[in-house]
């Protein structure tokens, strides 16, 4: 999958994305991990087709869903898939109440009667772990994580089968983010959820997550699963990501050696590279040469 971003005078189309390509299994949560402006959220939003991929081919449940959109396609996206926004203010309406924005879907959907809509949205509160006579308030009388809940009500009132999280809980404080993914994760089991999990920090999809994508500059550089992943990095860029991530000791922190990525270090003038499998589910973008050294460097770590 590709999307062209814009265009430069001097050097023509700017990808934003290019030759992305990943699967997700039925009710597994798949982290999408790397630096902000590496393609992630454009690649959650091209799925759900806020942006028109360039070409490649995106499929949902075995049905293509990259096509030319029309109605139907419209309807097939809006029936199986939900976003959570990354910002909890700018993506609720300032003007509804709680009880109108959490409704909106299911009065798009046909639900004209009240009460029925009434009895949803409050079942739906309380899920999120808020309570009834919140849905008469206004965005703006809630906490940020309070807000968060609100837009996670939202994208589930549809009874969508995926959910795209789009950095849920980068705008929340840690104490909050922690309580918010615990409930993403009850909610995943409870309602058999699959999960496009969007973040730029590792430490934050380590738990939650059952398989990691790392993205670079709009290519995913490894895939693996979430455990595998953080005991055996073997891009560089994922390396470099790990050795970023806080440690709560300070101590250890103290002597913690950070590794810096430099992308020169990669020579594919020659030699092409791509997704290889350098363990069992485990895969990296490399060229032929980088593989080699890659499982050899694998067999000397252990």
């Amino acid at each position: 999958m590709s999307f062209n971003k814009g265009r430069n005078k001097k050097k023509g189309i700017v990808r934003a994305i290019d030759d992305v390509s990943f699967n997700i299994l039925k009710g597994e949560a798949f982290g999408l991990v790397g630096e902000s402006g590496c393609g992630k959220t454009t690649t959650g939003r091209t799925i759900i087709r806020l942006y028109d991929p360039e070409d490649g081919e995106i499929y949902f449940d075995g049905k293509k869903i990259s096509g030319e959109m029309n109605k139907d396609l419209r309807k097939y996206l809006s029936d199986h898939i939900a976003m959570i926004f990354q910002d909890p203010i700018a993506s609720l309406n300032p003007r509804m109440t709680v009880a109108e924005i959490i409704g909106e879907g299911l009065k798009l959907r046909g639900i004209v009667d009240q009460s029925d809509r009434t009895k949803l949205i409050n079942k739906m509160l309380n899920k999120v772990g808020l309570l009834p006579e919140h849905g008469t308030r206004y965005p703006h009388e809630f906490s940020g994580g309070q807000r968060q809940r609100i837009g996670i009500a939202r994208a589930l009132i549809v009874n969508p089968s995926f959910i795209i999280a789009d950095e849920p809980v980068s705008a929340l404080d840690v104490s909050i983010q922690a309580q918010v993914i615990n409930l993403l994760d009850v909610l995943k089991d409870e309602l058999e959820l699959t999960i496009l999990f969007i973040a730029h920090d590792l430490s934050v999809v380590k738990y939650f997550c059952d398989r990691i994508g790392v993205m670079y500059f709009g290519k995913i550089v490894e895939i693996a699963p979430a455990e595998e992943l953080y005991k055996n990095p073997v891009h560089p860029y994922t390396k470099a990501l790990l050795s970023a991530i806080p440690i709560p000791d300070p101590r250890r922190e103290k002597n913690r050696e950070i590794q810096f990525y430099d992308p020169k270090m990669h020579d594919y003038s020659v030699e092409k590279p791509m997704l290889h499998e350098v363990a069992q589910d485990h895969f990296v973008y490399a060229s032929e040469s980088e593989l080699k050294k890659y499982k050899m460097d694998r067999t000397k770590e252990r």
